[in-house]
Formats: structure tokens, sequence, C-alpha cells
């Protein structure tokens, strides 16, 4: 898992762009799906057949990375940027992107700014040009990057840039890789474009019609000094969803989740999320609508550089996602 892990984190993926990430986790599943596709938006599906009598189970976690993208280049060659996905201004001042080229940066504030005055207007990328041309030559206007930051194991605890959502990736491919015949048809989403508004889901989810949706992405954490008060932390187990922005989890699904938990012997905590999403949101509204649900990841640091995940945690998501697949649905459907 941690090799899985790492692998994905450090992919280039920012919303819209998540080709490279796909293709690695093409690799990973191929040989372990019934069928492999990839959508318009570029969504790639894995599916692993069930039984006639069985359901239709949509699993999605998404490719995409928050990023950004560049708006202007000056006549020294300093780069003006927007983000792509939610961006948090406090985390960038002093850290590095990567463009897909390779090419990296710096980003920094504009001189004689106050830090409570700061905003993403106030600052800018250094790629060590020294002029618009050099500049040029490196990165173009429109061109995405994301943050470069290594993947560092800190033992059962893992800290990455991307971990939301390449770790919920990663407990899709290890679930699919440990899973024999399935009860009910899988279908294992890896979406695009989350970031930006649940984009991939909300296609995929219209073509596939599943009975279920089930959303695997990462949470806060209420662990931390001086933290909000959220009853989710590192090491107590996957994080079954009450509500969040985006959806109130269908009780029957919630029921089921927390159910499968206890008869598997799966640690787990229930979430409660004030402000977020995730696919599930545009998963539930489908067509005539989905009863869904989500897995969350609890997570530190969440839309930084240094997302911090428990080793513990993902396994018990992985071991959740597996007994859904042979879970008995039809209190549900």
């Amino acid at each position: 898992m941690k090799a899985i892990i790492e692998q994905l984190t450090q992919a280039f993926g920012p919303s819209g762009y998540e080709g490279e990430v796909t293709s690695l986790i093409t690799d990973l599943v191929k040989d372990y799906a019934d069928e492999l596709r990839t959508d318009v938006l570029g969504n790639l599906i894995a599916v692993k057949h069930g039984s006639q009598d069985g359901k239709k189970i949509m699993f999605a976690a998404h490719t995409d990375e928050i990023g950004i993208v560049i708006t202007y280049i000056d006549d020294k060659g300093f780069l003006r940027f927007s983000p792509v996905g939610g961006v948090g201004v406090a985390s960038l001042v002093g850290h590095r992107v990567r463009f897909a080229s390779g090419a990296i940066g710096v980003i920094y504030q504009e001189e004689e700014t106050e830090w409570k005055a700061l905003t993403i207007d106030k600052l800018f990328i250094d790629i060590g040009a020294s002029s618009k041309e050099e500049a040029e030559q490196k990165v173009h206007i429109g061109e995405f990057g994301v943050f470069h930051r290594e993947f560092a194991d800190l033992g059962t605890r893992l800290v990455s840039k991307a971990m939301d959502d390449r770790v919920g990736c990663a407990v899709l491919v290890e679930a699919l890789r440990r899973m024999g015949q399935p009860k009910n048809t899988v279908f294992f989403v890896f979406t695009t474009q989350e970031e930006v508004g649940l984009r991939g889901a909300r296609t995929a989810a219209f073509g596939l019609d599943p009975d279920l949706g089930i959303a695997l992405d990462v949470t806060l954490t209420g662990d931390m000094p001086e933290a909000r008060r959220m009853a989710v932390s590192l090491g107590k187990g996957a994080a079954v969803k009450v509500k969040d922005s985006s959806l109130i989890a269908h009780p029957k699904v919630k029921d089921l989740l927390v159910d499968l938990c206890e008869a598997k012997g799966i640690p787990y905590q229930m979430e409660v999320l004030e402000r977020g999403g995730t696919d599930a949101g545009a998963i539930h509204l489908t067509k005539e609508g989905v009863p869904s649900g989500t897995i969350s990841i609890p997570t530190r640091y969440v839309h930084s550089p240094s997302e911090m995940v428990d080793l513990g945690d993902v396994q018990a998501c992985v071991n959740l996602v597996l007994a859904v697949t042979d879970a008995d649905l039809s209190q549900i459907i």
C-alpha cells in the first residue's frame, strides 16, 4: 500500500489533466478487472462482474488534485496565477510548484504585503527566468501546475501532496487487487475534475446508472492542537459520513456501512463535515436518484502540500469496500 500511495501521490494530475494518474492506475489494475475503459471526460472505469441477481455498485475516487494555472508573465519573467480548486493562500508562500514539462517554480509574495492582507493576486511564481522571453521557453499562459512536495514515510503515518484523493484511489486499487468474485457487479470509477465541481462523477454516474453509490475521499480531523471540534481522528479507523455540504448520506447506506464495520470488526468513526463535499454529492442526484454514501479517509492538513494519513485507517477503508461488494443490498434497493 505504501508503494502504491507514493506512486500515485507523486504523479502529475491537476483537474482536467489527470492522464498520468489514470495511466498509472490502469497499469496497476489491468490484470484484475473484467473490463477497463475510459469515458469522454477521462474517467477510468474498472468493472468486476458479480452474480446475475446482484446489484450495481459505483465506487468513486477522484484522480485530480488542486493546483494553479498561469494567467500572466511579466517582463522580468515572473508568473502570475489563479487557483484550480480550493487552494489556501496561507500554505503557498515559499512552496514550490511543478509543471508537466518538469519546470519548477517558487511561490512568493510581493514585498510590503502584510500577512493578513495576503491574497492570490499578491503572489507570484519565480521559475528562474530573467525575462519574459526566457520564461515563455519553460512555461506558457494557460499552463497548469501542481504543488511540488516529496512523499514521506513516517512509519504508520504517510505525508505527501495530493493525498486528496490519490489515497482514495489507492484504496480502490488495493480492493480490486484483493477481490475475488463479488456478489454485486462493481464499478470502480477513478473520476476527473472533482476539485472543480464533481464533474467526472456526474457524467460517469449518468452513464452507469448504478443502484448504489459510494465515494472514497479524504476528510478533515479534529485531533490537532486547537482544532475545530470534530469527532474524527487519525488512527481510529474508516470514517462513515453522515453529511457534508454536498450530501446527506442516505440513512440506509450509512447504516449498511456501520453494520458491516461492526460485523467484520472494522474500526470506524462517524463523520459530520461542516464544509466540503465528495463525488457522492453528484452521484446521488443522478437521473431518478441513487442511494449514496461516503467512506472517508481521515487526513490532516487537507488542501496543503503536506497531507497526512494513517496506514491503519487506509486499510480499514479497503476492508470496508470489500465488505460492501459482497453485501446484501435488498434492504436498500
